[in-house]
């Protein structure tokens, strides 16, 4: 059995939340496997009653009001207006890249097509040890874009947090970007990510919109996608409003330098259960900014597509890899949340709010899967048809969300499928993903994707973005260039 080294406090609160999913866990299993529970049936009609109130009458009225809460929020969201070009800061774009063949080229072509000023915006490529042709594509973008790109070679592969920390150390910028070497971005995305940061000096980060840009690929690239606006056109614009959005994504994310400089050794020295924090570096420094009392927000139009799996293999290990980062980052989050973190703690109650519902699920809904599974085992047609019609109504929102934000039937079509994959294929990840937290494996480095071609990639934009506001490209002078 492997010996872990519990050196921090986030350490010792893994266990005491292991500790209470073990418990409940338990408790649910031998009260099942005994006769004397059935976990839907109590779920339904629970006995005795709590201050003359059932209580899985208490949870579904809790669960409502949350829901209500999070649609309130998200109807409140209100993206900032784009700045003028002389409001625009410097920023620094750091692209890492490990084994990413060609696409780094669509990338940064992406990239430099932005309707930013050109002497404004300084591009840094970092290949992270890539034994494929990576650097033969970068440095064919140098050759298209001479003078306008620096290049970062590693010798060896030391992950992603790493690569990033060797880009902040060439950066000039006051705002730094961080863009997936598989991922492009629209031509009026750099602007609407920055401007939060030159207008708003309570911002720390902001976050991009991320969509699907192999979506022709297959029905799991279809389903990521609805599944990607409902995470970013409700969830993230609805944590938007208070500033307390969790995570800034990996494809796309914007950072105020200064609140991040002073925070980078221990971001790159972090470690779980004595392990190098090798994964979540986005979900990370998040945090960081959270901590530092700053808004986190997000930008609904800095659209950036990005590839994801088109398998199940690759789904899986990408959820996973979520799932582990959840964890650890969930619990750091506690540590700062209960006390006053932001200066006149506007907004900081609903951040510790939201992040208690995150503890809840850490403990309590991850610890309900064991005994279900057990209900399942022993009653397996009832449970289903329950566990169907929960799919069924779990379907309906992110769908709505879709129709609403695009006008589309895509949602109703895709979401159902996922909601059931969801429940049936892949609820055991977040279980496993509590469990096996200490481990860092990025997991889907390995997995092959498809290129998508300029024609695909239209295509996608035209079904995505049809009824986005159009950006005008700036005319830049001949100076400026």
């Amino acid at each position: 059995m492997r010996a872990y080294s519990l050196k921090s406090k986030i350490d010792h609160l893994y266990l005491w939340v292991l500790a209470v999913d073990l418990l409940i866990a338990a408790s649910l299993l031998y009260s099942r496997l005994s006769g004397k529970v059935q976990i839907l049936k109590t779920l339904k009609h629970p006995c005795p009653p709590l201050l003359g109130l059932r209580p899985g009458a208490v949870l579904a009225i809790f669960g409502m009001c949350v829901l209500i809460w999070r649609i309130w929020m998200a109807w409140r969201y209100k993206s900032c207006p784009p700045a003028a070009d002389g409001d625009l800061p410097v920023v620094t774009i750091i692209i890492p890249a490990y084994n990413e063949g060609r696409q780094i080229l669509p990338t940064v072509r992406s990239v430099m097509q932005s309707d930013y000023p050109p002497h404004k915006m300084q591009v840094i490529c970092v290949d992270d040890g890539s034994v494929d042709d990576t650097w033969r594509w970068m440095v064919e973008a140098e050759k298209e874009y001479p003078d306008r790109i620096q290049l970062v070679r590693q010798p060896a592969n030391g992950g992603k947090r790493k690569a990033l920390l060797t880009g902040f150390g060439y950066a000039v910028g006051t705002v730094w970007v961080t863009i997936d070497s598989d991922s492009e971005v629209m031509s009026g995305t750099l602007r609407h990510l920055v401007s939060p940061l030159a207008t708003d000096p309570r911002v720390g980060a902001v976050a991009g919109n991320v969509r699907v840009l192999n979506r022709a690929d297959g029905a799991i690239p279809k389903m990521m996608e609805v599944f990607f606006t409902a995470g970013f056109d409700f969830i993230r614009a609805g944590q938007s409003v208070y500033g307390g959005v969790f995570c800034t994504p990996g494809a796309l994310s914007a950072y105020r330098a200064s609140v991040i400089r002073r925070n980078l050794t221990g971001w790159v020295k972090q470690a779980f259960l004595g392990t190098p924090a090798n994964i979540g570096e986005d979900r990370a420094m998040t945090n960081l900014v959270l901590k530092s009392g700053h808004r986190v927000v997000y930008q609904r139009e800095a659209v950036v597509l990005t590839k994801i799996p088109a398998t199940f293999r690759g789904l899986r290990r990408m959820l996973l890899r979520w799932a582990r980062s959840n964890v650890r980052e969930s619990i750091i989050m506690m540590t700062f949340v209960v006390r006053r973190f932001r200066k006149g703690d506007n907004g900081g109650g609903w951040i510790r709010f939201v992040s208690g519902l995150q503890m809840f699920r850490l403990t309590v809904g991850e610890a309900l899967k064991v005994g279900i599974l057990a209900e399942f085992l022993m009653k397996p047609l009832p449970t289903f048809r329950v566990l169907a019609l929960g799919c069924l109504i779990g379907a309906l929102l992110p769908a709505a969300v879709y129709q609403l934000r695009y006008r589309t039937w895509f949602g109703w079509l895709w979401a159902v499928p996922y909601s059931f994959m969801s429940v049936f294929m892949l609820s055991w990840i977040s279980l496993w993903g509590l469990i096996s937290a200490s481990r860092s494996g990025w997991l889907t480095r390995d997995l092959q994707t498809t290129e998508t071609t300029g024609k695909d990639r239209k295509e996608i934009e035209t079904f995505a973005f049809g009824i986005l506001p159009v950006t005008n490209k700036l005319e830049v002078s001949k100076n400026e260039r």
